[in-house]
């Protein structure tokens, strides 16, 4: 039987070599380690969280909740050793942090069919290969994903994404749908702002908090895509020439032009997630949502991802991956992790799990289990694989991904546990397969 190598044990290399080994493959899991530091880590454990202890919302009314319950489902050793872990939190979960990843390295390392290698890999061995080395890869690995992917797509440095928000949370008695000069269809929301409202904006965003730049981040980044804060404090009316500006934008409902206008850009092809255009940002999420709602169509924004600014290296997934995470140019290697653009702890250990159980099937000659869209796995597949929006970039799962009802049902909380339902039904439909081959 085919030995399968996994490069990085992070979240999602944890995953996919414990999923692996469970259906009876050899597994070489590549870790560098203790005795070759990331900027990032301060231990030598698998699965160390480095940013917060939190594997955010346990509720099935939030789409994390609703992800971490269909790894459950699936058997996940992360969900496992987090549960085994947990502290209170109230409504998330979290964990004691280095308890938590010392249990996972425990598992891994006792696991009679996987054998761990302390050491760097500077070359993508000969596969079949699960690529799962972070947001931080750099240096020869990161010139050997480039070989290996090719041509024009090389690894990206995500140094600015503008936050997105919920178009259900926006308030379209303060907004409307037009494109400037009435050029093409009418795809744009324009969040319109009065001279009063526009100045304390400014005077707002200008002393607005920002969120620190940690050590294993460069602060060069910031220098090619200019944050929205310092633009407002480079004069009153910086904003009004830029991103805010309101030439070509009448209301059609009155037919005059707006102080200053903020726009607004569908993040999917159904138009459930809207982006804030020209608004990147490093401000702390809390002050983005104080500031960012005093423009009156986003004053009860919900915020599917908001702004961020750091440095990060993953591909332009939806050019080289399919829906099961392989590449699809060389269909013996695998991606998991951030470094497929997923963002977030339970995200990279979802897209570990689902590497590691599609190679198992495939290196077994076995048919693929494909996650539904109605899913948060499928739905997670599908930003990774299949996103059409504007610009690629990382994203947390949230419920717009996932496909709607097709009903309307009063109600945020009583709506996303409707979705949250289907999805586990549909998620139970899969179990036997999932499992079947578990040894």
């Amino acid at each position: 039987m085919n030995k399968i190598k996994i490069i990085g044990a992070g979240l999602a290399g944890s995953e996919a070599a414990w999923q692996l080994a469970q259906r009876g493959f050899d597994v070489e899991l590549y870790e560098m380690r203790p005795e070759h530091r990331s900027p990032a880590h301060s231990t030598g454990f698998f699965a160390e969280l480095v940013c917060s202890n939190s594997l955010r919302g346990a509720a099935l009314s939030t789409a994390p909740g609703l992800l971490k319950e269909e790894l459950r489902c699936a058997g996940s050793l992360i969900m496992e050793c987090a549960d085994a872990t947990q502290t209170p939190a109230g409504g998330a979960l979290a964990v004691d942090r280095e308890g938590f990843a010392a249990l996972v390295t425990q598992r891994i390392e006792a696991h009679p069919r996987i054998t761990v290698r302390r050491e760097r890999v500077d070359e993508i061995p000969s596969g079949p290969v699960i690529i799962a080395s972070g947001p931080l890869t750099e240096g020869a690995l990161a010139d050997a994903v480039g070989t290996l992917i090719g041509g024009e797509a090389r690894l990206h440095f995500y140094d600015a994404a503008a936050p997105v928000v919920s178009f259900d949370s926006i308030d379209m008695e303060s907004a409307y749908f037009a494109s400037r000069y009435n050029k093409g269809t009418a795809d744009y929301i324009n969040c319109p702002l009065t001279r009063e409202q526009y100045i304390a904006f400014v005077q707002a965003l200008a002393t607005a908090e920002e969120a620190p730049v940690h050590g294993f981040e460069d602060k060069k980044v910031f220098e090619g895509c200019m944050p929205v804060e310092v633009m407002a404090r480079r004069g009153e009316d910086t904003l009004r020439y830029g991103p805010m500006k309101p030439v070509g934008l009448s209301d059609p409902r009155t037919g005059e032009r707006a102080y200053a206008v903020l726009q607004l850009r569908a993040d999917n092809r159904e138009k459930t997630m809207f982006n804030l255009v020209g608004f990147q940002t490093h401000l702390k999420f809390p002050e983005q949502k104080r500031v960012f709602g005093m423009i009156p169509a986003l004053q009860n924004a919900e915020y599917y991802r908001y702004g961020v600014m750091h440095r990060n290296s993953f591909l332009n997934a939806p050019q080289l991956l399919d829906g099961f995470y392989r590449l699809k140019s060389c269909p013996d290697v695998w991606f998991a992790g951030q470094i497929t653009g997923v963002e977030g702890y339970i995200e990279s250990c979802a897209s570990g799990l689902c590497a590691g159980i599609h190679a198992a099937r495939q290196l077994a000659g076995r048919e693929p289990i494909v996650f539904p869209r109605e899913t948060a796995l499928g739905a997670l597949a599908l930003h990774v694989s299949e996103y059409d929006g504007h610009d690629y970039q990382p994203m947390n799962i949230n419920f717009g991904m996932i496909a709607p009802l097709g009903m309307r049902i009063r109600g945020k909380r009583e709506r996303y546990l409707a979705v949250a339902e289907r999805a586990l039904h549909e998620i139970d439909t899969l179990r036997e397969r999932m499992r079947e081959d578990v040894l």
